[in-house]
């Protein structure tokens, strides 16, 4: 079975991680912070010392902190995408807080700023804002940041980037993760992303405030930091809880993977690029199409997606490739059909553009470590498998259309 994402793990890794162990600190320690350090100058190597980063245990942990810091709480409104992990939605949930959907361009499955925009005017007359909005970088490439930055100017709302699919990825020039447009920005460091730290994740902002407080709220709400503390100063042994706060924190351990993982980023996203130009090159002038990407954009390419014309039957393309030793998945169920925010009342067409995509898309296997053969046996198996009749909705028709 050729998977559809892969970590790619070499010497150097190993050995990072096994000074790590053979040092004095397997929990917090050193690094943790150089790892921070090490994504802050990467992302903005301009002015990294005015970016600020949290590390933690996952995606999801930052953006829970991330919503806390910026006061998401009971009576608030966040909206994000409908195609994405159900993390994205989550994070609001946690905070007591209401979710809401806003649909996304079938074309790249990134939100739509026309859709954002009438939910917008909407809401304003309905008096029931947004405080947050959660753009998804769907599979690598950004979403159009300086429009949504223009709009939460307009509208009040504050902007948490979920990068988990797009560190690498750069938007007009800026690489994502530098928060030009955004109050935070989240990345992940699960094993199938573009980099790993087995797990983990890490919270940036510009706002030192913000980055304060994330850092608390990832350490039980505690501080040592007597500038931090709310009570008396007991002496130097001292401690306070100023916030209920998690065990949210990112180990020495899994930072010194990320560290050497991060000196193999710019490889790894070339060859993902490089892989994808190949794909949608072969996969040209069969029924189906890959996501755009604007010519403004680097495209980090975690997940390779096509979208499937409408009179191809997806179900059976997703089995007969699976049978055929392809790993093939789908990304994703909309947020809003599982069965617990059906509990919540949510509709389900509620995203026609969500629908749309959710119907016809497919992901292909792509990673860094794929050999020549093995996705030459992709796009055989791809190209065999879609020139069939035998998987045509409608088998009399011969015009493909997407």
């Amino acid at each position: 079975m050729i998977p559809y994402g892969r970590q790619q793990i070499d010497e150097d890794d190993i050995q990072t991680v096994v000074a790590a162990l053979e040092s004095d600190f397997l929990t917090q320690g050193p690094l943790v912070e150089k790892f921070e350090n090490a994504i802050k100058a990467y992302c903005y190597p301009e002015q990294s010392e005015t970016l600020h980063a949290v590390a933690v245990n996952s995606a999801t942990s930052a953006l829970h902190i991330a919503c806390l810091s910026l006061g998401v709480g009971a009576g608030d409104l966040v909206w994000t995408s409908p195609i994405t992990f159900v993390a994205s939605a989550n994070c609001a949930l946690y905070c007591g807080a209401e979710i809401d959907f806003v649909d996304i361009d079938p074309s790249t499955a990134n939100i739509s700023i026309d859709a954002l925009v009438k939910k917008l005017q909407e809401a304003e007359v309905n008096g029931r804002l947004p405080k947050v909005v959660i753009p998804v970088h769907f599979a690598g490439q950004p979403c159009d940041m300086a429009a949504m930055f223009s709009l939460s100017q307009r509208y009040g709302f504050q902007i948490i980037e979920d990068a988990a699919h797009a560190i690498g990825s750069s938007y007009q020039g800026h690489k994502t993760g530098a928060c030009q447009f955004s109050d935070i920005t989240v990345f992940s460091f699960h094993p199938v992303k573009i980099i790993t730290s087995a797990e983990g994740g890490m919270a940036l902002t510009r706002e030192k405030a913000l980055a304060d407080k994330m850092c608390l709220l990832a350490g039980h709400g505690i501080t040592r930091d007597p500038k931090q503390m709310q009570a008396p100063f007991e002496g130097n042994w001292g401690y306070q809880q100023v916030y209920l706060g998690f065990n949210y924190r990112m180990s020495d351990v899994h930072a010194a993977l990320g560290l050497s993982q991060l000196n193999k980023l710019e490889r790894f996203v070339e060859q993902r690029n490089a892989i994808s130009r190949v794909y949608d090159k072969a996969f040209s002038g069969l029924p189906c199409k890959p996501l755009s990407t604007s010519s403004d954009r680097l495209n980090s390419y975690h997940l390779y997606m096509l979208v499937l014309d409408k009179n191809i039957d997806r179900a059976k393309v997703y089995d007969a490739l699976r049978e055929q030793g392809l790993g093939v998945n789908v990304h994703y169920i909309p947020v809003y059909k599982q069965p617990y925010y059906r509990s919540l009342g949510f509709a389900q067409n509620a995203c026609k553009g969500a629908e749309q995509f959710y119907q016809h898309a497919i992901t292909l296997p792509l990673f860094p470590a794929m050999t020549a053969k093995d996705q030459y046996e992709v796009i055989d198996i791809v190209s065999k498998t879609l020139s069939s009749h035998a998987f045509s909705s409608r088998k009399e028709c011969t015009k493909h259309v997407i």
